[in-house]
């Protein structure tokens, strides 16, 4: 059966895919969870982890459109995060919990930061929590443990592993970074990675409990400090980014 495939190579032994084993999770997502996860993902047809890598053969998605409503989205993720609260660590033991890998981390923000720090379109804010973040981003990663009750996340909830479809269903790609953690942390990346600053308050409203959204956003500014790393300097993309971030960063006042 025809489809898109996925096909990833074992990655470099102690880098952040190797050590959070997050190809191997897509493909036990695809044979575990998908069918049960309640959110519309791609058809699997094929899901193969072998010694040479991993392998996965999708639902082609190519006809929807690329993106989604960052409103509709946190609807969606709510009733998910609400749905498996609680529910997911029981169901899927092996889910990747929250905090892992976070020295790792840490230690690659430290080592970005110096070039990030060098930028000219980098605002005060945004490199007043940067340089906060540099020492203490695996501290940020930890707080995801102790920020609420862990459900099943989709670990990279960015509009851009969203498509749509003509009738305005959502669909859900890339579940390399699945885990268990709280639902605030897809909505702080939501937010972080893909939404114009004044629509979050919208987006937050759709989502609605937010007590532990500014436990999470910390981690989420790293994550989108990396991001912003491989931006050119002064692109439109880079702009966007750096809305983002300084937006993140005036809540954490």
């Amino acid at each position: 059966m025809g489809g898109f495939v996925k096909r990833r190579d074992r990655p470099v032994p102690g880098s952040i895919p190797d050590v959070l084993q997050m190809f191997q999770a897509e493909v036990r997502f695809y044979r575990e969870i998908a069918p049960h996860v309640g959110l519309r993902v791609p058809a699997c047809y094929e899901a193969h982890d072998d010694p040479d890598g991993t392998l996965l053969v999708l639902e082609s998605v190519s006809a929807w459109q690329a993106g989604a409503d960052p409103v509709a989205v946190a609807s969606l993720l709510r009733d998910h995060h609400r749905r498996w609260q609680g529910e997911a660590t029981k169901r899927w033991p092996w889910l990747r919990p929250a905090g892992a890998g976070a020295d790792l981390i840490g230690r690659s923000y430290d080592e970005t930061w110096p070039m990030l720090a060098s930028r000219r379109d980098l605002p005060g804010p945004v490199r007043e929590v940067g340089e906060r973040l540099v020492g203490r981003l695996s501290e940020a990663e930890l707080a995801e443990a102790g920020s609420g009750s862990p459900t099943l996340i989709h670990g990279d909830a960015s509009l851009a592993n969203m498509r749509t479809s003509h009738d305005g269903t959502i669909l859900f790609l890339d579940w390399e970074d699945v885990r268990a953690a709280a639902g605030a942390v897809d909505l702080a990346w939501l937010l972080v990675s893909s939404v114009e600053p004044d629509r979050w308050n919208n987006v937050i409203a759709a989502y609605g409990d937010v007590t532990d959204l500014v436990d999470v956003l910390p981690s989420a500014i790293g994550q989108g400090l990396f991001a912003l790393a491989d931006k050119v300097e002064d692109s439109e993309d880079a702009a966007g980014w750096v809305a983002r971030l300084a937006a993140a960063a005036e809540r954490l006042d």
